[in-house]
């Protein structure tokens, strides 16, 4: 392969079945992950088209949208949740998919559960009917999430009809100072190129400041590549990829895992590399950054006021004075300082040990504030094991937290974790939409794991780097 070709054009050559006459490209998906939202219509369409599928062996299934995070006792209270539950394991079982349900420990949240146990690895493709698959590209893999026919027709086929985007290098480089975490990196640069920016391309993100993150932090940012507009996200495969995949369930093991590893680094898009556009931050210009509008890309950073409206072209103002109304805020006023009334923390965004870890070191010592209700919820069953061998829920439950059980939770409120009425909620999902949190006026705000703890504790949000300041050495 050429060494000016970049990560995605090798993976993309690799994985073309060939051109269709629309011009699309017919795209092998090496893996496929389905959970129990988007999957019901998928299997009634074969059914009714009396198809089969092929290679049961590339698709695993988790339940986590409707799950409820307290009560888990079958049936349901909520019977639409109970039909969806019911309804993947019958599919699961017909079409011989193997399911991860409730009673397998290896159950979560999909985007959590596919590199936990080792199925996501770098130079595959992969696919899943939702929209923050792009999380899996924090391993060199191209992953795109699709809509419920797609979901079908990778079932049928193995295959997905897709137009090729342009990739564009975004790099940060330089060093994040304490109390920025990946979380504030990805909304810096979805405010920066906005929720269209990246429309018609992959984002392939680098740059020193990748380079030192772990996985989980690479996986955080990649899975909002979609809400910048991205069709995905990715990180060249380096050591720390190949460290966190050794030994993992679904890697390849001893000598097998070895000549993995070297194929995967040779994925990297090398030194001569090209890309269509190259766009660069700088990481001392990134703070703790929370959103204030409706849109991912309405943020500032946490020591700064909201925009005034006249601060935006002429085209947005009528969708700023929108948010503005909305979220009940005034341009010009500093973000430092608004009440909440929730905190969640959680979702495929940012529900890992380490997420888990920083909102701990906040909340070690501190109360919840009166008044405010207070969530954590792992990303997976096997975390939340973690977690609790390391004490972390003692120390949630000690300030206030409630912990739950592992599911996708508060992030989109299919289940019984929503808002009421007006509520604020300080949350380290991904989507500040309209009503995504369960109410129709309730009101987000997103933020990393640490600066949601902040919040909780001090009933505002504050900035996490004045609750850190005493650990310095």
């Amino acid at each position: 392969m050429s060494a000016q070709k970049n990560l995605f054009d090798k993976v993309w050559e690799l994985h073309s079945v060939g051109t269709l006459p629309s011009g699309q490209t017919q795209l092998f998906i090496g893996q496929h992950l389905i959970h129990e939202v988007t999957s019901p219509q998928a299997f009634e369409m074969l059914r009714d088209r009396k198809l089969t599928v092929p290679y049961p062996e590339r698709t695993v299934a988790t339940v986590d949208h409707i799950i409820p995070t307290d009560n888990q006792a079958r049936p349901f209270l909520d019977t639409l949740a109970e039909d969806m539950m019911s309804a993947i394991e019958r599919n699961c079982r017909e079409f011989g998919i193997e399911l991860l349900d409730l009673d397998d420990e290896r159950q979560g949240i999909v985007h959590v559960v596919g590199p936990e146990q080792g199925i996501t690895q770098p130079g595959i493709t992969l696919a899943c009917g939702d929209s923050h698959t792009s999380t899996h590209g924090a391993f060199g893999a191209i992953a795109f999430g699709i809509g419920t026919s797609q979901v079908a027709y990778v079932l049928a086929t193995q295959t997905l009809a897709m137009q090729k985007p342009k990739v564009r290098r975004v790099e940060v480089t330089g060093k994040l100072a304490q109390g920025v975490f990946a979380k504030d990196v990805t909304l810096h640069i979805i405010q920066k190129l906005g929720v269209q920016g990246g429309v018609g391309y992959a984002y392939e993100y680098a740059g020193e400041v990748f380079d030192r993150m772990n996985m989980e932090e690479r996986m955080t940012v990649c899975n909002m590549a979609i809400e910048g507009g991205a069709r995905c996200g990715y990180v060249n495969p380096d050591e720390t990829t190949v460290e966190y995949l050794r030994g993992r369930a679904r890697a390849p093991q001893g000598e097998a895992f070895d000549r993995a590893a070297e194929w995967w680094l040779s994925l990297a898009s090398g030194p001569d590399a090209e890309f269509d556009d190259v766009v660069t931050f700088d990481a001392a210009d990134i703070e703790p950054t929370v959103t204030w509008g409706i849109t991912p890309a309405q943020s500032v950073g946490v020591s700064q006021s909201i925009p005034a409206v006249a601060s935006y072209p002429d085209s947005e103002h009528v969708l700023i004075r929108e948010a503005l109304q909305y979220m009940g805020l005034d341009e010009d006023s500093p973000i430092e300082g608004t009440k909440i009334d929730v905190a969640f923390i959680g979702s495929c965004t940012n529900s890992r040990m380490s997420d888990l870890r920083e909102a701990a070191e906040v909340a070690r010592g501190n109360q919840v504030a009166e008044g405010v209700k207070a969530l954590v919820v792992p990303g997976s069953q096997l975390i939340a094991k973690q977690a609790e061998a390391e004490g972390l829920h003692e120390i949630f439950r000690a300030a206030g937290f409630q912990w739950r059980a592992a599911g996708c939770s508060m992030c989109l409120a299919m289940n019984p974790d929503k808002l009421q009425g007006r509520e604020v909620c300080a949350s380290s999902s991904n989507r500040n939409f309209k009503g995504r949190q369960g109410s129709p006026t309730g009101r987000t705000l997103l933020m990393s794991p640490a600066m949601v703890a902040a919040a909780a504790v001090n009933g505002a949000v504050t900035d996490v780097r004045k609750m850190l300041e005493p650990a310095v050495v």
